[in-house]
């Protein structure tokens, strides 16, 4: 059957469907246990998350389902030296955002504090508390941390958006490597070049990955039905992974706005965009993303553009200045039909079955 794979085998799940992570307070445990619990693999991003937050949501997932799940986490969580920038940067960045601030009738932020990185004390508890998958971006953890993975029974998940970050979460032993696409929503989370460099598409991106690398790889991005499905696996992917339909599911935990979003017209338009995080990542268009596309230089840098647009993203929801937000999500969402994941999983799972029904009786 189709859904027998080395992944399906490696993550000790029915279907070879893993649920996107999504970090920024977007991930739920609703969301991860229903899709676990129907055969898939559910995510949780946790990259924002303290080391108790992780202990905690890890316990209500261990409650909520006894299936198998994903933590994921951020290896690399900033791009600002020393954590901080200096006055004349953080002067820049203000001059250039000042007029949606004051569009909102808010005042600008203070400069943001220096950020020190979390990933260290984050990965403690994840080896402390041994979730079935872990899964990270933006590079790969060290030596140690992946062999005690190995040690403690953790299947270990990179993501790559190019041949050479394949090539190079190969070397370091991950289990699994996440081809990411373009088309996907939220970052780009590149990690041996600049982001703007590496704007694969999936399906390209996945037959490069194949033809190079043995580790079994599992195909994000622009996939959300049972021909998406159906493409990766034909095209070599052992899983696929979706983002942008189960982030429109009422079981996530975005905004009911951004879910409408992205059944909305608004969603046939797409940007990537750093404005509003100060990292490239891909949603539906918006002003602020257009208007500085060119002034990218002003921005502060991850994670600090983000505490900064913080303040003008809480005004804005709270004025219903929808175009000045970025909403994230990918190209595919305009084919989206599913409001409920179960709906989805169901879905997914019985179409792509009689997708290779079908086949198989064409062939016969």
């Amino acid at each position: 059957m189709w859904y027998k794979t080395k992944a399906s085998k490696i993550l000790g799940i029915e279907y070879p469907i893993l649920q996107g992570p999504f970090g920024g307070n977007l991930s739920s445990v609703q969301l991860v246990s229903t899709v676990s619990n129907a055969g898939g693999l559910g995510g949780y991003g946790a990259y924002t998350l303290s080391p108790q937050e992780i202990v905690e949501v890890d316990e209500q997932i261990k409650a909520a389902t006894n299936k198998p799940y994903n933590i994921n986490l951020w290896v690399s969580d900033t791009d600002a030296v020393d954590g901080t920038v200096s006055d004349g940067q953080f002067a820049q960045a203000t001059a250039l955002f000042k007029p949606y601030f004051d569009e909102l009738g808010i005042d600008l932020p203070r400069k943001p504090a220096p950020f020190k990185s979390r990933f260290e004390n984050q990965v403690e508890v994840i080896l402390h508390r041994r979730p079935p998958v872990f899964s990270f971006m933006f590079g790969a953890p060290s030596a140690d941390i992946l062999e005690q993975c190995r040690r403690l029974g953790v299947v270990t998940a990179g993501a790559a958006t190019t041949l050479d970050e394949a090539l190079m979460l190969e070397s370091a032993g991950v289990d699994l490597i996440i081809a990411s696409g373009f088309e996907a929503g939220g970052h780009r989370p590149s990690f041996l070049a600049p982001a703007e460099s590496s704007t694969i598409g999936t399906f390209v991106l996945l037959q490069l990955i194949r033809e190079k690398v043995k580790t079994p790889v599992i195909a994000a991005g622009g996939i959300a039905n049972d021909k998406g499905v159906a493409a990766a696996l034909a095209l070599g992917a052992d899983a696929v992974q979706i983002g942008t339909a189960f982030l429109a599911c009422n079981e996530s935990n975005a905004l009911p706005v951004h879910r409408q979003m992205l059944f909305s017209d608004a969603a046939k338009y797409t940007a990537l965009s750093r404005a509003f995080t100060g990292r490239l990542g891909r949603g539906i268009t918006s002003r602020i993303a257009m208007d500085l596309i060119d002034k990218e230089k002003g921005f502060l840098p991850f994670p600090l553009q983000t505490q900064f647009m913080s303040h003008l993203r809480k005004a804005a929801i709270e004025q219903e200045k929808w175009d000045m937000i970025l909403f994230w999500g990918g190209q595919i969402a305009p084919i989206l039909k599913h409001t409920k994941a179960g709906e989805l999983m169901k879905s997914l799972i019985e179409e792509t079955t009689a997708y290779f029904g079908h086949l198989k009786e064409a062939k016969s």
